[in-house]
């Protein structure tokens, strides 16, 4: 199997629960005993979706067609992911009370939102890094000081003018890190899909704020393509595919997405993410030459191998000492973008981080 296959390979297994077509391929391919493990567990493991493997093939009765260790490291991994997203959801909503009860009204975004609000059959499908809550923007400030006032800490206290969010800020005795949002998206780009343009269609599960489903599937496709330069890069996101895969089903019915604005990577990440996985049963977007060229590239920078990673490592790498330099530079000049600087290296843990223990 190359990557190619196996990234196909795995976009099925993620979507055995819903797809019976999806299904019967798949296992036709494990019978012929020709799946290469190894490249499916690395690919599955970088796109944060392996758990979301294992309990897919766990519910379509799979498992026995795996090597027995694979299926015991595999519940080992979902097991550990499962016990953490436990204590994240305690955590979160015990945030959403405090805020609640001080007269703020949190709203829950990407993997936390969507474990709060049920998206996944077993929560420990999804693997989740920070808490990230959008406020009004004259509540971030006060958000801000009281999780300060209720044990948590950053050496960063200042609200980044030209950033969307806090530095996240953690509690010794939690397990996740809090970064508190003014905005959604990148500077250049948030006048477009902000709060005040998802306000009015917000929505509330068991006394906590969700953006509406529709906007959900939105910033997935922004958080990646726009926020992480998934459009540029012209990379795959398989979590945040598996994702909109999820939020397409709670749609009641055909739902247009569409943003005039942002129309270039929503309709570009939508055509991507409805080959990948599986055709969108209620999404409904404008299939564009524009987005049917951005998936024809990306299919055939898959069959370039060598030469498709080193573009985009080099674009990667590119975006990356960018954003790096414009943040220096910026230090010189704004006292934010110096306590940040200062914060990073000065952190024990952001060594540990960078070295990868």
């Amino acid at each position: 199997m190359n990557y190619k296959e196996t990234l196909f390979f795995v976009g099925k297994c993620l979507t055995l629960t819903h797809e019976k077509h999806n299904r019967d391929i798949v296992e036709l391919e494990l019978k012929s005993n020709n799946i290469n493990w190894d490249n499916v567990v690395k690919l599955s493991t970088a796109h944060y979706v392996f758990p979301a493997l294992y309990c897919n093939l766990k519910r379509a009765n799979f498992l026995h067609y795996l090597p027995e260790d694979l299926v015991g490291y595999m519940k080992h991994i979902t097991g550990l992911n499962r016990e953490r997203n436990e204590q994240i959801i305690k955590e979160a909503k015990e945030l959403n009370e405090l805020l609640l009860s001080n007269n703020i009204t949190p709203i829950f975004l990407k993997g936390t939102g969507n474990l709060l609000e049920g998206l996944y059959e077993d929560i420990a499908e999804r693997m989740t890094g920070d808490i990230d809550i959008l406020f009004e923007q004259e509540d971030c400030i006060t958000a801000f000081r009281i999780l300060q006032e209720n044990g948590y800490t950053n050496k960063v206290s200042e609200l980044y003018n030209d950033h969307r969010h806090l530095p996240a800020i953690t509690h010794p005795k939690k397990i996740a890190a809090i970064e508190v949002h003014k905005q959604m998206l990148r500077i250049e780009k948030s006048p477009y899909f902000n709060y005040d343009s998802v306000k009015k269609t917000l929505q509330i599960i068991n006394n906590t704020t969700f953006l509406s489903f529709d906007n959900q599937i939105k910033l997935t496709v922004y958080s990646k393509f726009i926020n992480d330069n998934a459009y540029l890069i012209k990379n795959l996101s398989f979590r945040a595919a598996y994702d909109v895969f999820l939020l397409d089903k709670k749609l009641e019915s055909k739902t247009v997405i569409k943003d005039i604005k942002l129309s270039k990577e929503l309709n570009a990440g939508l055509e991507l993410y409805n080959t990948i996985l599986s055709t969108f049963k209620n999404i409904e977007f404008k299939s564009t030459k524009a987005s049917k060229l951005y998936l024809k590239k990306y299919l055939k920078n898959l069959d370039n191998g060598l030469n498709k990673r080193a573009k985009t490592n080099f674009i990667k790498h590119y975006v990356f000492y960018k954003e790096r330099i414009r943040i220096i530079l910026k230090a010189f000049y704004k006292k934010s973008y110096l306590k940040f600087i200062f914060s990073k290296l000065t952190d024990y843990n952001w060594y540990r981080k960078k070295i990868g223990f």
